[in-house]
């Protein structure tokens, strides 16, 4: 295994898990919210998780860059780049619902090659390193081995990022030929799916942030994960998480 990989990700673990339980902290208790410029909240949790992870890597790695979204883009020049959500989910977090994530994923030479999602409130965390294999806290993962489309579950974030990319017949189409249909959104269906608890995991409106650690950790269980048009990319707002051997079939539905 490369040492740099390994170290990094030990220290994405690590990180992901003291900024969770450090916005575990504020969520526990009342807090103000602002909003950003798209409208989107933002709280002091989120500001002050994301400022533990850069803070943490930057005094181990000083050369390696960020890209987070509270704080932005900082480049770098090793190569390595890590991309944080310091709370994916936060509509949920300000509400108290239970189901947000810390996810971190590293970079390396623009490919994802690991990934971390700590959900605080649970106490799980899921992790993956490229060739070491995808886990939830020490029990490893592996994608479900559904092959039917009429007997595979999908999840989804909301109906409205469909509506509002002008993208929901598509969606129902899909919807209708699938067994179940849970709305578990942001990070969660993703893992459900690294997992085999889901087999596909359909989402519009994202940007890098929410999903290069899902990504990585999907892939290193042996799923897939594209754009709709089936390019291996976490720079496009439709992406498409699957155990794989649905993939192509519901890549053909999206498309249509």
């Amino acid at each position: 295994m490369n040492a740099d990989w390994r170290t990094r990700y030990d220290l994405a673990v690590t990180a992901a898990q003291k900024a969770g339980d450090l916005a575990r902290g504020y969520y526990e208790t009342t807090f103000d919210v602002e909003h950003k410029a798209d409208s989107s909240p933002v709280t002091v949790a989120d500001k002050s998780a994301e400022k533990l992870i850069r803070d943490a890597v930057s005094a181990a790695f000083p050369n390696d860059g960020f890209l987070g979204e509270e704080y932005g883009d900082q480049p770098g020049t090793s190569g390595f780049r890590w991309i944080i959500d310091p709370i994916d989910g936060t509509k949920s977090f300000i509400r108290h619902v239970p189901i947000w994530a810390t996810l971190v994923g590293l970079e390396y030479k623009g490919e994802q090659i690991a990934g971390v999602a700590y959900v605080p409130v649970f106490g799980m965390t899921y992790r993956a390193l490229r060739g070491a294999g995808a886990y939830m806290n020490e029990r490893k993962v592996r994608v479900s081995d559904v092959t039917a489309l009429g007997e595979s579950s999908l999840c989804y974030s909301s109906m409205g990022w469909f509506t509002r990319a002008g993208k929901e017949r598509v969606f129902f189409d899909l919807y209708k030929r699938t067994k179940r249909q849970r709305g578990h959104g942001d990070f969660y269906g993703f893992v459900l799916v690294a997992e085999g608890a889901a087999d596909i995991m359909v989402e519009h409106g994202v940007n890098p942030w929410d999903v290069a650690a899902t990504k990585a950790l999907v892939e290193e269980a042996g799923g897939a994960f594209t754009d709709w048009r089936g390019a291996p990319t976490i720079h496009t707002p439709d992406v498409l998480a699957t155990n794989g051997k649905l993939h192509a079939e519901v890549l053909g539905i999206l498309q249509s």
